[in-house]
């Protein structure tokens, strides 16, 4: 599936929905709602405090996935609103969709009794879904000895903030936080970047080929059959991943850009 399918390529207007007791809404598009409502929900606190909706029958998820281009009945449920489907794709797509399928529309949805950002908690819960599947033994890792978190880096062998990032990884770790590499070459299959990757995965010791390709070293290594690159990179592009380093903590939450080792620990150590 292509990126276009995967953002849905509905050319769909976003829709007001009346009678919600929430509200769908780009908080940027609104300074006097942007004031009062969260860019990042806290913990799943939203669903504990209301009471659950029906699953959609399997007529209905059927039903509105062949409505939607890429979907499939898998990634329909209930949202919070009754009569309102939530479809999800990847960790970073969500549209919601009437119950007769007739009506989509894009945007986050807010609970204004928590003042929560229902959508953002609900992709940070897919992210941390997704990463579970994907072993540390398909990852590079930098780890200390007994770390106290773990994040999760998109990175790129030529991006110069990856490089940064990448040059105190010994700080990182000195600080209890474990770094666990995905690959995503922002120039994309069939590139210089992307060569660079694959290289170091097919590298003996692909930590210490990470580490000199980031320092600008040419890394040669025997062509290995299959490399995770091109599932990482669709995996970054999944999760909404427009440029590296994108940092993804336990949470789900995802940070776009490089963050020194003292910040990106209390970042950790407060949760926010």
């Amino acid at each position: 599936m292509n990126t276009n399918q995967r953002r849905w390529s509905l050319g769909l207007a976003l829709m007001a929905v009346v009678g919600l007791t929430m509200a769908v809404a780009d908080p940027s598009a609104n300074p006097a709602a942007a004031a009062t409502l969260p860019a990042a929900a806290p913990a799943s606190s939203t669903a504990s405090a209301r009471p659950a909706l029906p699953a959609p029958s399997a007529e209905i998820r059927a039903m509105i996935a062949s409505k939607l281009p890429g979907a499939h009945p898998q990634d329909v449920r209930s949202s919070p609103v009754a009569g309102v489907y939530e479809v999800a794709r990847g960790g970073a797509d969500l549209v919601y969709v009437t119950a007769d399928g007739r009506h989509a529309f894009s945007g986050d949805l807010y609970d204004l009794t928590s003042q929560s950002n229902v959508s953002e908690q609900r992709r940070r819960d897919l992210r941390v879904q997704i990463l579970a599947t994907v072993p540390d033994s398909q990852m590079i890792v930098f780890s200390p000895k007994d770390p106290k978190y773990t994040v999760t880096v998109f990175t790129d062998v030529d991006c110069a903030y990856c490089r940064k990032l990448h040059s105190e990884i010994a700080k990182y770790n000195d600080l209890g936080i474990r770094v666990r590499y995905l690959f995503f070459p922002r120039t994309g299959p069939n590139t210089e970047s992307w060569a660079k990757a694959d290289a170091v995965w097919c590298s003996a010791d692909r930590n210490d080929a990470l580490t000199r390709a980031k320092r600008g070293e040419t890394i040669t290594a025997p062509h290995c059959a299959q490399t995770p690159v091109a599932r990482d990179y669709e995996l970054g592009q999944d999760f909404g991943v427009h440029g590296t380093p994108s940092i993804v903590l336990s949470s789900g939450e995802l940070l776009p850009g490089y963050l020194p080792p003292s910040l990106l620990v209390k970042r950790l150590q407060t949760g926010s």
